[in-house]
């Protein structure tokens, strides 16, 4: 039976706003309410159709009234944050992706109307480091259990989702974990990473990428909340790609440092506003991380259109190479020598970052809000 009133939470991102755009067009569907604590964009507000956008704060109680006056049935909770800058601090991003969902839930849990949760959560919950198996399936936990920032509020939403969902069985949830997200529409953390001219990359290390194209990330959502799969479930694009293999497809010039420069050089970066990248994303960078998706072809029905090589491919065509990919390795090699011949790679890279790094616009309408 397909839902009758669906609230959607970061809904002026584009990922939120696509899914309550998708949604609202389902005449099976009476209502589409979008919640967030900043208003659409201009162009995303006219995709939206008959979306029904309410300014509100999931941190504050106030969104049980939303959730009690609409009788609504089914939540996706899509509003957590991947980077502090984004959130404008560690506390305020804590404070959202936590605190805010906890209200969230709790709200859900006083609405007798609720009967589906879906939430969309990340498979940075299984952590990154040497000891990781080649593959995580969804019955198995971080080797290393991730200490801070995002993976760590991912752990704990998921736990506050469990709980919730021992206090109202009655609740079909669904939580997804997704693989990074990658498209020529969509901004992710990842995205602005590759679009970055010169890539800094850990000395020593070519980490396993899975992607997931932002068109299988929509059905996956869509199809979680009119359906009935109730669970847990790991969803990524087919194969996998070395990253010195994804910077090299993408024309883009990778610069190989000392794991100890990567995290100043990481530092800098996010003070002059570059790439947010944080310290647990940079150690996805040393180690990568792929998980199996059996159980979303088999159990949860949907198998993705593009793999992970095809999506990077679509990504491709909004960010022009630096260089002919014939020539990346000469280049490469080239950038390397100069670094060596600088010295100390640290303070070599605090003197030309500014400019260097900075990466390639974003596609037009993209929101600097960026999806996880």
């Amino acid at each position: 039976m397909p839902p009758a009133v669906v609230l959607v939470t970061g809904v002026s991102r584009w990922l939120g706003g696509a899914l309550a755009a998708e949604l609202a067009r389902d005449p099976a569907i009476d209502r589409v309410i979008g919640v967030d604590t900043v208003p659409p964009s201009a162009e995303l507000l006219r995709r939206l159709g008959r979306t029904e956008f309410v300014r509100a704060d999931i941190r504050n109680p106030l969104i049980g009234k939303v959730i009690s006056t609409a009788a609504v049935d089914t939540v996706v909770h899509m509003n957590i944050s991947s980077t502090p800058a984004g959130s404008g601090g560690r506390g305020p991003m804590k404070e959202l992706n936590v605190i805010g969902t906890m209200q969230l839930l709790a709200a859900c849990q006083r609405a007798p109307s609720v009967r589906r949760l879906v939430l969309k959560s990340t498979s940075a919950v299984y952590g990154a480091s040497p000891r990781d198996p080649a593959v995580f399936t969804e019955a198995m936990q971080a080797r290393r259990v991730p200490s801070g920032g995002f993976a760590k509020d991912s752990l704990d939403i998921e736990g506050y989702v469990r709980s919730f969902s021992r206090r109202r069985p009655d609740v079909g949830v669904a939580v997804l974990r997704f693989t990074n997200f990658i498209g020529p529409r969509i901004d992710s953390v990842l995205s602005g990473f590759l679009r970055m001219p010169v890539v800094p990359t850990a000395l020593g290390y070519d980490a396993r990428v899975q992607l997931l194209h932002e068109d299988d990330a929509l059905g996956v959502l869509a199809q979680a909340t009119t359906g009935d799969f109730a669970g847990t479930v790991n969803v990524g694009g087919e194969g996998t790609l070395l990253l010195s293999q994804a910077i090299r497809r993408l024309g883009r010039l990778q610069l190989p440092v000392p794991s100890p420069a990567l995290g100043s050089l990481g530092r800098l970066t996010r003070r002059f506003g570059y790439v947010d990248y944080s310290p647990e994303q940079m150690r996805l960078l040393n180690f990568g991380r792929v998980v199996d998706t059996t159980v979303l072809r088999t159990e949860f029905g949907y198998t993705p259109r593009y793999t992970t090589a095809e999506a990077l491919a679509d990504y491709a065509l909004t960010a022009p190479p630096v260089v002919p990919p014939e020539l990346v390795g000469d280049v490469t090699s080239r950038a390397q020598q100069l670094v060596a011949r600088a010295g100390s790679v640290a303070s070599s890279v605090g003197t030309t970052v500014h400019g260097r790094l900075r990466p390639a616009p974003a596609p037009p309408g993209l929101r600097a809000v960026r999806d996880a």
